[in-house]
């Protein structure tokens, strides 16, 4: 018997898709055609709310990756509307693929909680604004994923206990995160998914892993110590402008990806008799041979 869960893996383009809906509609085409994912994410913010005016009007800190002339210029023009998202998500529905967003304010978070996706990624730059978390456990009913890096033991603590009081816990799902771009492995910290189980697998719905780091090896072993959701950046080519580019998959890594996952999730099990039908074949060759 297998007593692992299926892996849930998430195709994070976040703003990998240059500003452009139809470069957004490749990557979501690309995800569930060719790469096989259960759902693809992106990222909606209220930049005004979010940034200060300083931060706003301020040169990009790297201007090579920057789409204006200005920081908050940069950001506006990555943003989609609310009705892009909506367009979005419909796409994701035509096509069979779950549709998400991850929200940095709260005016974000109530523009994407009105088109009821199936969860809301909350990132670990955001996962200490309370009156968001509070907004969103009190009025949004889906699933709340909040990823943990840059965040302290005891702020996670009192992430959880914000979702008990709430009675929202079992709609929680913890991210072991690491946040970097890329992250070095010895940076990645994979053990930290154990204590995550062990304080909270009991009271959370499911301990997730989101990883900035290189290759596919550690996402398979994030999934065989218990993290069955699977959350990487994808984008169509590693060398486009942006910031989250080089800390991606293109497409057949993210397949790659998939196909792994899937064929470890089917090899997790117990022999269910001391010799299978398989090994009977070879049994009755091999091991009746005269000495």
């Amino acid at each position: 018997m297998n007593t692992y869960k299926k892996p849930y893996i998430i195709a994070e383009i976040g703003c990998n898709h240059k500003g452009d809906m139809q470069i957004a509609k490749e990557l979501i085409q690309m995800a569930k055609i060719f790469c096989n994912v259960d759902a693809v994410k992106f990222q909606k913010r209220h930049n005004i709310e979010l940034l200060t005016e300083e931060q706003y009007n301020s040169p990009h800190p790297n201007p090579s990756n920057s789409y204006g002339d200005t920081y908050g210029a940069h950001r506006e023009y990555l943003e989609f509307d609310v009705a892009q998202h909506q367009e979005l998500k419909t796409f994701c529905e035509s096509i069979g693929i779950d549709y998400s967003t991850s929200v940095w304010d709260l005016t974000s978070a109530k523009e994407i909680a009105s088109l009821q996706p199936k969860f809301i990624k909350i990132p670990s730059a955001c996962n200490n604004n309370i009156t968001m978390l509070k907004w969103l456990c009190e009025h949004y009913k889906g699933e709340l994923h909040i990823s943990t890096g840059m965040t302290t033991k005891s702020e996670i603590e009192d992430l959880v206990q914000l979702f008990s009081k709430h009675n929202r816990a079992k709609d929680l799902v913890l991210y072991n995160c690491t946040s970097g771009y890329p992250v070095p492995f010895e940076d990645v910290c994979l053990l930290d998914i154990n204590l995550l189980i062990e304080n909270y697998g009991n009271q959370v719905k499911h301990i997730g892993f989101s990883g900035h780091h290189l290759g596919i090896a550690v996402d398979v072993a994030a999934y065989t110590l218990g993290a069955p959701i699977i959350e990487r950046h994808y984008t169509l080519d590693r060398t486009w402008k942006g910031t989250d580019h080089a800390a991606s998959l293109e497409p057949m890594g993210l397949r790659k990806l998939s196909r792994d996952l899937n064929a470890v999730h089917k090899a997790l099990t117990f022999k269910s008799q001391d010799i299978l039908p398989i090994e009977q074949v070879q049994r009755d060759k091999l091991k009746n041979q005269k000495g």
